[in-house]
């Protein structure tokens, strides 16, 4: 069956950086876009990043502001998201996520991981 099993995640300081791994099953990653989301206490959740099935596109949420870059291993079913200079607002539970095309729209994603907790303190 599908699977999306994330990890990585932890606390952190403010400043501070993780890198987020999702490791992909069941389904032909390489068919795939991929999306990392977040959700914090209380919030919806939002979108945070996205690439292409080969890797050569992504998108990027406007409170990353450059700091977050997304990445994908197709050889190793894996998609990464790096976070640099990480603030008390990032704190959320990261999901990744699948979807069969190249969008934004949480609402287009088919597949979800179960989340990591990501926590910032200041």
């Amino acid at each position: 069956q599908v699977q999306l099993v994330e990890s990585g995640g932890g606390l952190v300081q403010a400043g501070g950086s993780l890198r987020l791994s999702c490791a992909a099953s069941g389904f032909t990653f390489s068919d795939y876009g991929m999306g990392w989301f977040r959700q914090a206490p209380g919030k919806e959740r939002e979108f945070v990043a996205a690439i292409s099935w080969a890797g050569g596109g992504t998108y990027y949420a406007d409170f990353v502001k450059g700091r977050f870059t997304i990445s994908r291993d197709n050889a190793k079913n894996t998609v990464y998201l790096q976070m640099r200079t990480l603030e008390p607002e990032d704190t959320a539970v990261y999901y990744c996520a699948a979807v069969r095309d190249f969008v934004r729209d949480i609402r287009e994603y088919k597949y979800w991981g179960q989340g990591t907790q990501v926590t910032v303190s200041s």
